[in-house]
């Protein structure tokens, strides 16, 4: 089959204390530290082979992932910009949905024919945190397009117990394209739900809400403030685009953070309360977090979702004073949430449909990839049999 390739040379920066851990595996915990010289292009890989309890998809749609320009994108030593963990060679791509073409022989959730998405995280089941129930931080994890083949191909072999049925979100649309290619953003906003509903516990409907980043992230966690009935939802973005899609999934209000203050924005919509839930999706918290500070209303709630390797300056009397917290979150595995993401895309209660811009072939997915830097679009969709 054909995918896309990326590898890169493992070459640690010279102030990176590699951990015996990252020696014995050939795995990156901060990938930004360690792969340098990244290439990235449409290649031959072998067909997947389905274990025992494995289903082969056909993949119909997979979305451009920050991360996926992560890899694309280097610093002035030529290091990939992506912080987390990755190990390479591999292939690509991991927001996706596709057909269920093959199933092993002791699969028994699934059947060849059905329409379904996928988790990123491949936890084990098995470690102490996933048996505590911690399934995003498991300590054996392997990640879909970061350390393990991804779905920026033809096909991908997955166990099924990380595959969900995706079916009644094509009867909703009333098209089985339509259906693969917003089932494919159930990964992006279960990384949002996650963040918001399960980690920082959600707020209550009336809040205010700002979002800093309206990429996929962003706009995935402004359609979920709006479907669970934020009072007021801001958001900033650099990118004009942007803030146009902000402005159909939800957003109130949507400003370019370099052209206002964005605390006084919030304290004069908030009539000076401040507001109760706010969300990093930026990956800029250095910038971002001194913000929020300034308009915490009390009992705020501060959720970092973007990936950023950098220390941030956190004051924190501003915490204590407003009886505030800050939230960090990984992942999306676990909780429900995958099924309740695509139970409220099916219900119509969340439509994010608009926030596909571009659409491309597996041929072409290198060119996907170089558009994704100019941060306009809100996603990218690669059809790779289509």
């Amino acid at each position: 089959m054909k995918g896309l390739i990326l590898d890169a040379k493992w070459d640690p920066r010279p102030d990176y204390a590699l951990s015996d851990w990252e020696k014995a595996t050939g795995k990156a915990i901060t990938g930004s530290a360690i792969w340098r010289h990244p290439t990235l292009k449409v290649g031959d890989w072998p067909d997947p082979q389905p274990g025992p309890q494995d289903v082969v998809i056909a993949v119909q749609a997979c979305g451009v992932c920050g991360s996926d320009m992560h890899f694309y994108e280097t610093d002035e030593d030529d290091y990939i910009l992506y912080p987390g963990l990755t190990k390479f060679p591999t292939i690509t791509g991991h927001e996706f949905s596709g057909k269920v073409v093959e199933v092993g022989p002791e699969v028994k959730t699934l059947k060849v024919g059905d329409m379904v998405t996928a988790e990123e995280m491949i936890w084990c089941g098995r470690c102490v945190a996933c048996r505590n129930g911690f399934f995003n931080h498991c300590t054996n994890l392997e990640e879909i397009g970061f350390t393990i083949p991804g779905a920026f191909a033809n096909y991908i072999a997955l166990d099924e117990k990380y595959c969900w049925p995706i079916d009644a979100i094509a009867e909703h649309f009333g098209s089985e394209e339509k259906g693969y290619e917003i089932g494919a953003l159930s990964e992006p906003t279960s990384v949002s739900y996650t963040a918001m509903f399960i980690r920082a516990g959600g707020f209550k409907p009336g809040h205010y809400v700002s979002v800093f980043g309206a990429g996929s992230i962003g706009l995935t966690a402004i359609g979920l403030a709006r479907a669970a009935g934020a009072g007021t939802i801001v958001a900033f973005e650099v990118s004009p685009e942007r803030r146009v899609l902000a402005t159909k999934v939800g957003a109130d209000y949507a400003y370019d953070p370099r052209d206002v203050s964005p605390h006084e924005v919030m304290m004069e919509l908030s009539k000076g309360e401040g507001f109760n839930f706010h969300v990093e999706a930026a990956g800029a918290p250095h910038l971002i977090i001194p913000e929020m500070e300034q308009a915490l209303a009390i009992d705020a709630k501060v959720v970092q979702i973007g990936r950023a390797a950098q220390r941030v300056p956190m004051y924190l009397e501003a915490f204590q004073v407003r009886h505030a917290q800050a939230f960090g979150s990984q992942g999306h595995s676990g909780d429900e949430t995958f099924p309740n993401v695509i139970r409220m895309v099916a219900a119509g209660r969340l439509d994010l449909s608009e926030i596909i811009t571009a659409k491309y072939g597996l041929a072409d997915v290198v060119d996907a990839i170089a558009r994704s830097t100019t941060r306009t679009d809100g996603k990218i969709m690669v059809k790779p049999n289509g």
